[in-house]
């Protein structure tokens, strides 16, 4: 297979950076555009030991989803995969400023599709998030509207040869806001500040993500929402596995957030179909024939796999390199 082209919104990320890195170690890339709205981050990425040394397949624009102009400009380079990471992401945030997660979410989504559309790019594929499915807060609601701009382009895109699919995964270790970073900061006061004892979430770190994302550019055919099968935890059991004998503070759920996610709910059961290491899950009118159980869910709560503390503690020391904090 040929080294490819590759544009990616949001590339100044951690998840970008990560496959980034990864496309170049895999010689996949032949070139890759980081489209971002942060020359600071741009600056810091380029000063990766890897990264420096590939300059030369590597171009960095400046640019917001939210310009379609600039956006299509920038896709003027003959690309063959865009990889669409770029959201407004932190829960609180999203809920006290709505329209502005909805322009660059929504909006932003749908420059996009538009901008591949018109630079006949041959795949895109976006991030999504657990939050995605039936969500209770804006930023999920955001995400889940951007997932159907992704998946219902082909009911619009004519002759046009670009396929759109999605992948939705949940909370990535050690991601910047995620519990794991504020945990081990934590370690060195009183106690821990947890906001709920029931709470559980999935996991997955940031090479299984950037591994499944290309994973899926090689399978896609677009339509379809992919959703990696990974282990769950329980977030005394995070604490636990940083602190054995933990102090805990109950600080309450903060707006917007749910005690579990769920990545697949029962109503797309039906649309639903199971493979060894993942779901897909179909848009409706496709009329597939599910291998799933009718009414079947994938939740954080009910999941065939928890990690234990020593499993975490085993993770976090693996990935630690990875995280945001």
């Amino acid at each position: 297979m040929r080294p490819l082209n590759y544009f990616i919104t949001g590339g100044t990320g951690s998840f970008a950076k990560e496959l980034i890195l990864r496309l170049i170690k895999k010689k996949m890339a032949n070139k890759i555009i980081v489209f971002s709205r942060d020359e600071f981050k741009q600056l810091k990425l380029k000063e990766n030991k890897i990264i420096s040394q590939n300059l030369d397949k590597i171009r960095f624009f400046l640019g917001d989803v939210r310009d379609y102009n600039r956006l299509n400009v920038a896709l003027r380079n003959n690309i063959d995969v865009l990889i669409h990471t770029a959201a407004l992401k932190q829960v609180p945030a999203t809920e006290y400023n709505p329209f502005e997660t909805v322009k660059t979410n929504v909006l932003g989504a749908q420059n996009v599709v538009e901008g591949a559309l018109n630079n006949n790019v041959k795949k895109v594929l976006a991030l999504s998030t657990d939050k995605a499915c039936a969500p209770i807060n804006l930023y999920g609601a955001t995400k889940l509207t951007s997932d159907k701009l992704f998946i219902n382009a082909h009911l619009i895109k004519g002759k046009n040869k670009t396929i759109f699919s999605v992948v939705r995964y949940g909370n990535v270790l050690g991601s910047r806001g995620s519990v794991v970073p504020i945990f081990l900061k934590q370690k060195k006061q009183k106690f821990f500040t947890v906001t709920d004892k029931k709470m559980t979430r999935f996991n997955i770190s940031l090479p299984e993500a950037a591994d499944f994302v290309i994973n899926c550019l090689k399978n896609m055919k677009g339509q379809e929402i992919f959703v990696p099968k990974i282990p769950s935890y329980k977030i005394l059991d995070v604490v636990r596995a940083i602190n054995p004998k933990p102090n805990i503070k109950i600080i309450g759920i903060r707006p917007g957030e749910k005690i579990h996610e769920e990545m697949i709910s029962k109503n797309d059961s039906h649309s639903t179909l199971e493979f060894k290491k993942y779901y897909i899950i179909y848009p409706t009118y496709k009329k597939i024939k599910s291998n799933v159980k009718d009414g079947f869910s994938y939740s954080s709560d009910k999941n065939t796999k928890f990690l234990s503390p020593m499993e975490i503690r085993d993770e976090i020391k693996k990935y630690s390199h990875t995280f945001e904090v």
